[in-house]
């Protein structure tokens, strides 16, 4: 009798999670290890990087490791490759999840009017050239085992819609008043659609590419801007971080084993109406 639910086991895989330390990239490397997968804690903060890896080894009894990485460069990108191949032996999932905002808020939310072309390219870079990096290099690691592998990358709602700014009148973030710029939404259009292209780039290597897309996760939003945003969800109210794992779990596993090129959005019904 077949056994659905071992299906999305991950027992003795290996998975690569970038911006494995942040907010949502924490839960995401607890929830695959969750369903067994041994970790590589991949962030730009080696600090708590292996933070994280420590709770993971206390919490589930798997291997996990923290592996520096600068996603934006590219011998960066390679030489973290080699350690995870180094300390795990084969790579059997990738969620491409990093992505960045900017060190200067002010020029980050700019109108668009006045938005600076250098800052347009930083978080191009930082968002969009990093994904192709990574998944250039694990996915050619991927290929050569030839065992397949499944690649998760991370987007946003604001890569398949445009913001409602209203909800931004009187809202804050960690203090300052924010919106989201179109380099932001234009970033994320970019992972979506780079995720359909390796979809059918790979497929006849038995290599899956989706994406998951969150709609807004409370991360320190001010209570206006929570009520805003909730009043624009039909489940009437902002998602929480851990609610943006089960996807993840599936697509990494074999429940998902003829699920590639998709989209997923864990919006709370946001992109419904």
């Amino acid at each position: 009798m077949t056994s659905y639910f071992d299906k999305f086991s991950l027992k003795g895989k290996v998975a690569v999670v970038t911006g494995g330390a942040g907010i949502l990239g924490s839960h995401f490397c607890k929830g695959l290890a969750s369903a067994g997968a041994n970790i590589a804690v991949v962030d730009i903060n080696i600090e708590r990087a292996e933070e994280v890896a420590k709770e993971i080894i206390q919490n589930y009894g798997i291997t996990a490791n923290a592996i520096y990485c600068n996603l934006t460069s590219e011998n960066s990108v390679k030489a973290m490759v080699k350690a995870v191949l180094k300390e795990f032996g084969s790579i059997d999932i990738l969620h491409n999840n990093a992505a960045g905002k900017s060190s200067n808020l002010e020029s980050f939310f700019a109108p668009f009017e006045e938005y600076e072309l250098e800052q347009w390219q930083e978080i191009m870079h930082t968002n969009v050239d990093s994904m192709f990096l990574v998944a250039k290099h694990v996915g050619k690691v991927m290929k050569e085992q030839e065992t397949g592998g499944s690649i998760i990358q991370t987007a946003s709602i604001y890569g398949v819609m445009g913001p409602d700014n209203r909800i931004y009148e009187g809202s804050y973030y960690l203090n300052r008043q924010i919106n989201t710029p179109a380099v932001y939404s234009a970033s994320k259009g970019g992972v979506i659609a780079l995720t359909k292209y390796l979809a059918t780039y790979w497929a006849k290597d038995g290599i899956r590419v989706n994406t998951i897309t969150p709609g807004g996760v409370e991360s320190g939003q001010n209570a206006i801007f929570k009520e805003n945003y909730g009043n624009r969800v039909p489940l009437g109210r902002m998602a929480q971080a851990e609610e943006m794992v089960g996807a993840l779990i599936y697509l990494a596993s074999d429940a998902a084993s003829y699920v590639t090129g998709q989209n997923i959005l864990i919006d709370g019904g946001l992109s419904a109406w």
